[in-house]
């Protein structure tokens, strides 16, 4: 029986194949598209059974290809690029390729664990996973959201585990290919190794400079969080995946910024500090964002634990210092 991970090349994707592998899982379908080759890399330290394009892979499972069984899905594939304005490709990549593989799940009794978004809630203040609080505001939530919705439809219609995580700000290891999409994180940190210097944008939306606040989580606990659902085949629903606290741009400059000053032996510096000596320059808002952006975010996480998973969510200040350590270490550059 092998796993199937949708999306394996990409950033969730990946930590959890690699998850799997720890665990000394091998039979592994890795399934992507790789027309944009630069996240293969993601996968060659990974072990995997074999890997299929993502336009072949469904009418290959679906003509019985896969003769020992899937175990479970991870579904992880989808066009997660908010600025996307081609709504048809949007629908068909991330809501009709959804729908195919969840039909496949439940008529053959296979648990699916798949990722949705915190998109779905787009202009809310509350981020609880109701009907009324989902008010997405670009075609990518739109198409996150309608799948959430027929997932509730057909939730109880039998016993088969289907899982969805709504990701907040999610950062860590193997998102360099995803650029301009990749987290805040990663920006910071390519920006102040390559100029000095980290740009938050200025205030908007009735916050001050870099004042902006989102619900920022780890990739190790995005894993976490998925294979604990593995491990726990009762759980169906659809949960949000933050830290459910909300902290700000700032927050993530700081550390990024002094996590590097670590490495150079120099003190940390405050945010005031960081301002004053020009190592924090804030940029205009984007134009092309407004009306589009979440200002706030938080995860309401009440749902998560209730379903019984108790471990802590790594902060801010300890999920960003541990990624850029990683980072250094990859440029060349090691803590003292």
């Amino acid at each position: 029986m092998a796993y199937v991970v949708t999306g394996a090349a990409g950033f969730i994707g990946s930590n959890l194949v690699r998850a799997l592998n720890a665990r000394g899982e091998r039979d592994i379908i890795a399934v992507d598209n790789l027309e944009k080759s630069a996240k293969f890399t993601n996968l060659v330290d990974c072990e995997i059974l074999g890997f299929w394009d993502k336009s072949e892979f469904l009418n290959a499972l679906e003509a019985g290809e896969f003769k020992s069984g899937v175990s479970a899905f991870f579904h992880q594939g989808a066009c997660s690029d908010t600025m996307e304005s081609d709504g048809r490709y949007m629908m068909q990549n991330n809501y009709r390729y959804s729908m195919r593989i969840l039909e496949h799940c439940r008529e053959n009794g296979i648990p699916l664990i798949y990722a949705s978004s915190a998109a779905v809630y787009g202009g809310s203040s509350v981020f609880r996973e109701s009907r009324e609080f989902e008010l997405p505001l670009n075609v990518y939530g739109y198409s996150k959201f309608l799948f959430d919705q027929h997932v509730r439809r057909v939730l109880t219609e039998n016993g088969t585990q289907v899982t969805g995580f709504r990701y907040f700000n999610v950062y860590g290891p193997r998102e360099s290919h995803k650029k301009r999409m990749a987290s805040v994180a990663w920006h910071f940190f390519k920006q102040y190794l390559d100029t000095g210097k980290v740009k938050p944008f200025e205030g908007s939306g009735g916050y001050s400079d870099g004042a902006q606040l989102r619900d920022f989580v780890s990739v190790e606990d995005v894993v976490r969080v998925n294979l604990y659902c593995l491990d726990h085949p009762e759980i169906s629903g659809i949960f949000n995946l933050g830290t459910g606290r909300a902290q700000t741009f700032n927050d993530v400059a700081v550390c990024v910024v002094n996590t590097c000053r670590a490495v150079r032996g120099l003190p940390a510096l405050t945010v005031d500090e960081l301002r004053s000596q020009g190592i924090i320059e804030y940029v205009p808002f984007p134009r092309a964002l407004l009306g589009k952006y979440q200002h706030f975010t938080q995860a309401d996480i009440g749902s998560l634990r209730r379903a019984g998973y108790s471990l802590p969510f790594l902060s801010v200040e300890q999920g960003v210092e541990r990624y850029c350590q990683l980072l250094l270490s990859d440029a060349g550059q090691v803590s003292s």
